[in-house]
């Protein structure tokens, strides 16, 4: 079993003859397409994140005190961050549906490294405040990093991708908590530059980083697992030369309508291969239900473009909510309280200095290498083993009320002694992270045909959460304590209010 599992991680994964999605993850191996996608997927999130809360590690102490900033100002540029993240993940959705995640990736990946080159032009509080709206561009990348992971990784480990790709990803906001001070104090040391230059050319390294991995992923990477993204809908090609005997109909997959004569084995350039839509005919078995299965598989699986009317109607959806809600009290918790952590620590623990309340802030965020998969990899078990997408949600819920209670323990007891804080926000990431990779295993199965407008609406809600939660400690100052707690309420109450939807509509 342990031999088998550790096979899977290298080698090129079985695929699904329908949809061309592959039915396990080869994380070891970046040649197969499947596991450079995956690598890009998570590496790009990552590099991103790194950048987008590059920040709050040197905002506490240093770059506060040089832009002389009040709590205040530093707390709304905190929510500025967040804001302009909400608008581009809304925006992303539809262009992941229309250009495809990987153009849509690498160009919100260019956009975000110019303003965070930058940083040196910065002389007062509300020149950062700009600055870190324009940075905020690098948080949409969550969008296009998820549906270019669903498009290329089946149904049943779906959640376990998603989650590993958003969990790996997401660290990169524990990371910028050792790498931006290791930059500055480097900088300091080594290069003998003041305080108030070091942190403003220390924002030269996350700009370089950014731009290598968007080339690599412009050039290394494809759209589909069968090429470019305008043949989406091509899910049979030739494979090491050999075609796939295909003999049959035709069907129209946006009237569900066959036409018979197609009698030759398939050859993709006999196929006239459309180019808008889910009007590409399609070459399918004569067998009537086999013709049947493989047009609702089609239909389930292929993403469109969607017309104003259909993508209201997605966005407002009462399943597009259900997975929604819960994501802006999971991850809109984590972005706020990634902003506070390390001023938390220093508030309750005064004798740490801004590196060592950095390092164990940066460990709230390093837990999503574990417990975000852990999340989705759960969910995709229980799918296994009933078959029913309303196990997903049950486990959705219940990581849900966790995380809220956990929220409610470390604001009403407010812990003074190291190991009680540490030990309760470490039980709260774990379900605050797991929350957010088993909300992106139900994901997938909401609305599959719009899937980047579900993803941008879904990943757009956490942002909106962290902002509601930024403001929230922003009015209550340094009482972090009881904004923890208000927070908490706010988490439950918002889980069980969305917990009896269905997570698939009837429709569908």
């Amino acid at each position: 079993m342990a031999m088998s599992f550790i096979k899977t991680l290298f080698a090129s994964p079985e695929v699904n003859p329908s949809t061309r999605k592959a039915k396990s993850i080869p994380i070891l191996n970046p040649f197969d397409q499947y596991g450079r996608v995956f690598f890009f997927s998570w590496v790009g999130f990552m590099v991103a994140f790194l950048s987008w809360y590059a920040f709050p590690p040197l905002l506490t102490v240093t770059i506060k005190k040089d832009l002389h900033m009040t709590q205040a100002e530093v707390a709304n540029s905190n929510i500025i961050a967040l804001l302009a993240t909400l608008l581009v993940r809304l925006v992303a959705g539809p262009l992941c549906d229309r250009y495809g995640p990987r153009l849509v990736f690498v160009g919100l990946l260019l956009c975000g490294a110019i303003p965070t080159a930058m940083a040196g032009l910065v002389t007062n509080a509300n020149g950062l405040i700009a600055l870190r709206f324009f940075v905020g561009i690098l948080g949409g990348t969550f969008v296009p990093c998820q549906v270019w992971c669903t498009g290329f990784f089946d149904k049943k480990i779906v959640g376990t991708a998603n989650s590993l790709a958003g969990g790996w990803g997401n660290a990169g906001g524990g990371i910028t908590y050792f790498v931006m001070p290791a930059i500055y104090d480097s900088l300091m040391q080594s290069r003998g530059l003041p305080s108030h230059k070091a942190w403003r050319v220390a924002y030269i390294v996350p700009f370089i980083i950014i731009c290598v991995v968007a080339m690599c992923m412009l050039f290394l990477c494809e759209d589909t697992p069968t090429g470019k993204w305008s043949e989406r809908h091509l899910w049979a090609k030739e494979s090491s030369g050999t075609a796939t005997p295909l003999d049959g109909n035709i069907v129209d997959l946006n009237t569900g309508t066959f036409s018979s004569g197609m009698t030759t084995p398939y050859n993709p350039a006999t196929i006239d291969i459309e180019k808008k839509g889910a009007q590409t005919p399609q070459v399918m078995d004569k067998d009537s239900s086999a013709v049947g299965q493989m047009d609702n598989i089609f239909k389930q699986e292929t993403v469109v473009a969607p017309s104003r009317k259909e993508a209201l109607n997605v966005a407002l959806s009462l399943s597009t909510m259900a997975v929604a809600i819960p994501y802006a009290c999971s991850f809109g918790s984590e972005l706020a309280i990634n902003s506070i952590l390390g001023s938390y620590y220093e508030k309750n623990f005064p004798h740490m200095g801004q590196t060592e309340t950095g390092q164990w802030a940066a460990m709230f965020g390093l837990l999503n290498v574990v417990c975000r998969p852990m999340g989705g990899l759960f969910g995709d078990l229980v799918y296994r083993a009933t078959d029913n997408v309303w196990s997903k949600k049950l486990l959705l819920t219940f990581l849900g009320l966790a995380m809220g209670a956990f929220q409610l323990a470390i604001g009403l007891s407010n812990p003074t002694k190291e190991s009680a804080m540490f030990g309760l926000i470490a039980g709260m990431a774990f379900f605050l992270e797991a929350c957010n990779g088993a909300n992106f295993a139900v994901v997938p199965h909401v609305h599959p045909f719009a899937n980047g407008i579900v993803s941008g609406i879904v990943g757009a809600f956490g942002n909106l959460g962290g902002i509601i939660f930024a403001i929230v400690f922003r009015y209550n100052g340094a009482h972090y304590e009881r904004s923890m707690w208000i927070i908490g309420v706010i988490s439950l109450g918002a889980n069980l209010a969305v917990s009896w939807i269905r997570p698939v509509p009837k429709t569908e």
